[in-house]
């Protein structure tokens, strides 16, 4: 994928990411002055309220993988709080190690990351993400990884024919980092975890 495409694959995520989010964040204000006004109660409001919750945190995580990216740092409670959110009663547990700001343009790769191992975590499990001198390290831990080398040798310089729109980080992710001069590899140990680095 060419540096100018890559440009605006970023811009088209980063308008479509901010123009969700006002109404989005419209419909979470008028939740709340129903609360205030207590006219709201009942199995609706609260189906309503979790789905306004649930969908503000996906595009909040979908502008940061998705959208136009900066050496801008990125503290560890703003990241920490994005992916508590989006992960918050899904089928599995990651923990962010970093505690040290990170660039945004690494963050936007560690999310690409995220959603490659959430592919081959189907059945449930943990992340960790760690970086150490700069170096990106996440791990996906499951009793039944989800494996397909299709995907997957994609991170490794393979052919991104065919892809859907549920698997577009596989070829986004190793364009970011051919961009930042890194390499995406891989390792994988069968029926106990899977493991990028970049």
């Amino acid at each position: 994928m060419g540096q100018n495409k890559l440009n605006i694959a970023a811009l088209i995520g980063s308008r479509i990411c901010h123009d969700l989010i006002s109404p989005i964040g419209a419909i979470n204000n008028g939740l709340e002055l129903l609360e205030m006004t207590g006219t709201s109660s009942g199995p609706e409001m609260e189906l309503i309220s979790e789905s306004v919750g649930n969908a503000s945190a996906r595009i909040r995580f979908f502008r940061i993988a998705y959208g136009a990216a900066s050496d801008q740092p990125m503290g560890h409670a703003d990241v920490d709080s994005i992916l508590r959110d989006t992960i918050a009663g899904g089928r599995f547990e990651l923990e962010y190690k970093p505690h040290d700001s990170q660039p945004r343009r690494a963050v936007q790769m560690a999310f690409l990351g995220i959603q490659c191992l959430e592919t081959a975590l189907a059945y449930g499990g943990r992340i960790e993400v760690e970086c150490t001198d700069g170096v990106w390290t996440l791990t996906g831990y499951s009793p039944r990884i989800a494996y397909n080398p299709e995907f997957w040798d994609i991170l490794k310089g393979g052919p991104d024919d065919g892809l859907a729109a549920a698997q577009v980080q596989f070829a986004l992710l190793p364009a970011f980092a051919a961009e930042a001069k890194r390499t995406v590899t891989v390792e994988q140990a069968e029926g106990d975890f899977i493991r990028l680095r970049f």
